[in-house]
């Protein structure tokens, strides 16, 4: 998925990636109101309990790695398994 904006998701997914990138993008004017959203979209409170916590954890491990200046690995995963150039060389 290039654009979550225009991926073809339901709209309960859709007001969670909403949610998300508000959260992600300007955390401080989260509101009841964001709250509400995802609650009117069908998320119960354990649902998005557990939004926030995921969504919150990646953002402080990305800022983390951000700031130790932790590189992208360069394997790509796929399917359950690791490829990289070193797996396809043999290494």
């Amino acid at each position: 998925m290039d654009d979550w904006t225009t991926s073809p998701v339901d709209d309960a997914t859709l007001a969670l990636f909403r949610f998300a990138d508000k959260l992600t993008t300007d955390p401080s004017t989260m509101t009841r109101d964001d709250l509400q959203s995802l609650h009117d979209a069908g998320w119960s409170d354990e649902a998005v309990h557990d939004a926030v916590q995921v969504i919150s954890y990646f953002n402080y491990i990305n800022r983390v790695a951000d700031a130790l200046g932790v590189e992208v690995e360069t394997m790509d995963r796929r399917w359950g398994r690791a490829h990289s150039d070193e797996a396809h060389s043999g290494l």
